[in-house]
C-alpha cells in the first residue's frame, strides 16, 4: 500500500513521516492553511531520501509556473488538485518527472481520468484538505487499470475500512494525522501508517493484473519501484 502524507510544512515532520515508512510527502503550494513557500520546500527536499516521492500540490496554477516550481525545488511530482484541463495536465507532464491528477469523488471527469496522462489518479472529497469523508463508493467511477490514490477524510480509525472497500493502489492523508493545521502528530502518523499497512491485500482480479508492476516502493531502496 502506497502512503502519501500531505500538508508537510516542516523538515521535522517530513523526516518523521519518512522514518515511519511514508512513500511520499506532499507540499501544498496553493492557498491553504498548510501552504509552504518554494524556497522552504527546496530546503526540506534536500534532506529527504531519494526513494521518497516528493510532491508539489497545485490548484489551477499556470502550467509554466507548475513546471518551474517542481523543477527548481527538485520535486518528484506535481499534484494538480484543481480544474486543470487534459491539455494542461499533459503539457505539465512533459516537463516534470510525474503527475498526480486529483478528481472529486463522483465528478463526471473522473470516468475519463485516463485521458489526462497522469501517472497517478487521486479521488478526493469536494473540498480537498477539509478532512471531510466522502461517499467512498463514488471512487468506483474511476477507470480500471490505473494507480488510484484515495484521499478525503482518512484517519487511523477509518483507513483500513476505506482500503478494504475501495481497494486503492494508495492512500493520502493530511488532516487526519495532524495536531494542528500543518503540524503532524507523531502518534497519529504511526497509527495511520500501521493501519494502512495492516490491511490484508485482496486477491487481484484479471483486470488488475496489468498494474501489478506498480507495487508500492520501499523508501530505503536506492531507486523507487513505483516508476
Amino acid at each position: 500500500m502506497f502512503i502519501k502524507i500531505c500538508g508537510i510544512t516542516t523538515a521535522d515532520d517530513a523526516l518523521l513521516a519518512t522514518a515511519l515508512g511514508a512513500d511520499a510527502l506532499g507540499f501544498i503550494m496553493a492557498p491553504s492553511t498548510r501552504q509552504i513557500a518554494p524556497p522552504r520546500v527546496e530546503e526540506i527536499v534536500r534532506r529527504i531520501p531519494s526513494g521518497v516521492l516528493t510532491v508539489g500540490v497545485f490548484r489551477d496554477e499556470a502550467p509554466g509556473r507548475v513546471i518551474e516550481i517542481v523543477n527548481r525545488c527538485g520535486l518528484g511530482a506535481a499534484q494538480l488538485s484543481g480544474r486543470e484541463s487534459v491539455e494542461d495536465t499533459r503539457l505539465i507532464r512533459e516537463d516534470v518527472p510525474a503527475v498526480i491528477k486529483a478528481f472529486a469523488g463522483g465528478s463526471p471527469a473522473l470516468s475519463a481520468a485516463d485521458r489526462y496522462g497522469a501517472d497517478i489518479v487521486m479521488v478526493d472529497s469536494d473540498t480537498p484538505g477539509s478532512g471531510q469523508v466522502f461517499d467512498w463508493s463514488l471512487a468506483e467511477g474511476a477507470p480500471g487499470g490505473i494507480r488510484l490514490l484515495m484521499a478525503g477524510g482518512l484517519t487511523p480509525e477509518n483507513v483500513a475500512t476505506a482500503i478494504a472497500k475501495v481497494r486503492p493502489w494508495g492512500v493520502d492523508v493530511a488532516t487526519g494525522v495532524e495536531m494542528s493545521p500543518g503540524r503532524k502528530d507523531p502518534a497519529l502518523l504511526r497509527a495511520f501508517i500501521s493501519a494502512a499497512r495492516g490491511v490484508e491485500p485482496a486477491h487481484p482480479d484479471p483486470a488488475e493484473q496489468a498494474v501489478d508492476e506498480y507495487a508500492p516502493y520501499d523508501w530505503r531502496e536506492e531507486e523507487p519501484r513505483w516508476q
